[in-house]
């Protein structure tokens, strides 16, 4: 009996815990990214729970995104300096002999510095590689993109991976990159989890609002 009644509160927990993950994941797609980091440093236990969400979602994929950018780091060479645009639990990091700069909302590690993602504390073009993995969330996506282009350097890289489903249309989404100043070097859209994008900064983004900088919120459904 005992044993029944606890497997039925492991069930309601759970069950609270996904619903309250799904609320905070909601949030982080629908508003800016300024309301995330809000959200977050008034309640820093909801980043942990919304982290743990997230790892459950991703667990379930047949390769994480994260180990294609480490793979292609390895491949580049150390001395590139890196910046991990919402860098979650530091993996990139740990994974690469390059010097990576750790931004997130929380530090789930040491090594992360807290900040809004469309402000970094970087100075311009001090990096060489620009990551963000599962992380191009807020609705302010001209601005963390830009962001991302003021601290590259002129011909550093961008490198982009993000749930499949939220691109509407990618030859759309690649042409407003290169209204902000990223030209296409190659994309990977052969798994239907998530895609991969690299690019390269060919100069300052352009001013004014950009068409066709979109990409869905990816929102769970409830099991």
């Amino acid at each position: 009996r005992s044993g029944r009644s606890a497997a039925l509160r492991a069930r309601m927990e759970e069950r609270l815990l996904g619903a309250r993950f799904r609320y905070l994941n909601q949030q982080l797609y629908t508003g800016s990214s300024r309301d995330a980091a809000r959200l977050f440093s008034a309640d820093p236990a909801a980043f942990h729970l919304y982290h743990r969400g997230f790892e459950r979602q991703v667990r379930r994929w047949p390769e994480r995104p994260v180990q294609r950018i480490v793979r292609y780091l390895r491949r580049r060479p150390a001395s590139l300096v890196v910046a991990d645009f919402g860098c979650g639990d530091c993996t990139l990091a740990a994974s690469v002999r390059n010097h990576v700069h750790c931004f997130d909302l929380v530090p789930l590690c040491p090594r992360v510095t807290v900040c809004d993602m469309a402000e970094v504390p970087l100075a311009a073009e001090s990096v060489d590689v620009a990551v963000f993995c599962l992380a191009l969330m807020g609705t302010n996506l001209q601005e963390i993109l830009g962001e991302a282009n003021r601290v590259l350097k002129l011909g550093g890289t961008l490198m982009v991976a993000e749930v499949a489903s939220r691109f509407e249309d990618t030859h759309t989404f690649l042409k407003a990159m290169a209204h902000l100043g990223f030209r296409t070097v190659s994309k990977d859209l052969s798994s239907s989890y998530f895609y991969l994008l690299e690019f390269t900064k060919t100069g300052p983004a352009r001013p004014g609002p950009v068409p066709g900088l979109r990409l869905r919120p990816c929102l769970y459904k409830r099991r």
